[in-house]
């Protein structure tokens, strides 16, 4: 196993409890999006957090265009990917809560000074921003070390596409090899696994034990070497794959 020496960590889910007040906000913008398309259709966060968990709003739109059998030319696209960012980030500035123990755990790892840390996330650098900030973690993740799927590259995408863990790796300078990514959901495990980083599996977000062992299941078929059901297993998971 190659010495790890960066931590690439999800952010939404992962670090902080904010996929449910992100869906929760961006479901009135999907349903007028598709009435306006003449689809009758009316999406709960609920129902969008279970059918898109881990896709960025273009990501989301993109899916709900296949599924639904049309099209959002360009500049609307972008017009609504903006709208839904300045809605969201005002309800996460309002409600947002760290995952349980993740603060204390991210001030045990940078006090050890082993790892540089970094935050690779399907989200707009400024919601990423505007999380980190809010949940208390923005002194492990400064802006040059928030990498966004939808805002860092040259051309937009979303897990589980894995250039932005390849970017974030080149942006490093570090091969993937000597990375570990901490991700929550299948979309995000998909891309840090295609991108050949070693990959810890958090289910601890997820509300119900039968969900939590579902996901469990799902994350290890899809590449998680090991799987962490609160962040104060983080040390021991990391030392799994450290030692593997």
């Amino acid at each position: 196993m190659s010495p790890i020496t960066h931590i690439l960590f999800d952010c939404d889910n992962t670090l902080v409890l904010s996929e449910a007040l992100a869906f929760e906000a961006c479901a009135d913008l999907s349903n007028q999006i598709l009435a306006s398309h003449n689809i009758q259709a009316n999406y709960t966060g609920e129902q969008l957090l279970s059918d898109f968990v881990g896709q960025n709003f273009r990501g989301m739109l993109q899916s709900l265009q296949r599924k639904h059998n049309f099209d959002i030319p360009p500049e609307e696209m972008e017009k609504y990917v903006s709208l839904e960012e300045d809605r969201v980030i005002a309800k996460l500035k309002e409600k947002l809560q760290p995952c349980e123990g993740a603060n204390e755990q991210l001030e045990i790892i940078a006090k050890s000074g082993k790892y540089k840390l970094a935050v690779v996330s399907s989200s707009a650098h400024r919601r990423v921003m505007a999380s980190v900030e809010k949940a208390g973690q923005a002194q492990y993740f400064p802006t040059d070390k928030v990498f966004s799927a939808a805002t860092s590259l040259p051309t937009p995408t979303s897990k589980p596409d894995p250039a932005i863990y390849l970017h974030a790796c080149k942006t490093l300078g570090v091969e993937p090899a000597h990375c570990v990514a901490v991700e929550d959901s299948k979309s995000g495990s998909l891309s840090a696994f295609r991108a050949g980083i070693p990959l810890i599996a958090y289910i601890g977000s997820y509300e119900t034990e039968e969900k939590r062992n579902e996901m469990e299941k799902l994350l290890k078929e899809v590449g998680a070497k090991v799987v962490m059901k609160n962040w104060s297993e983080f040390q021991a998971c990391l030392d799994i794959i450290e030692s593997s």
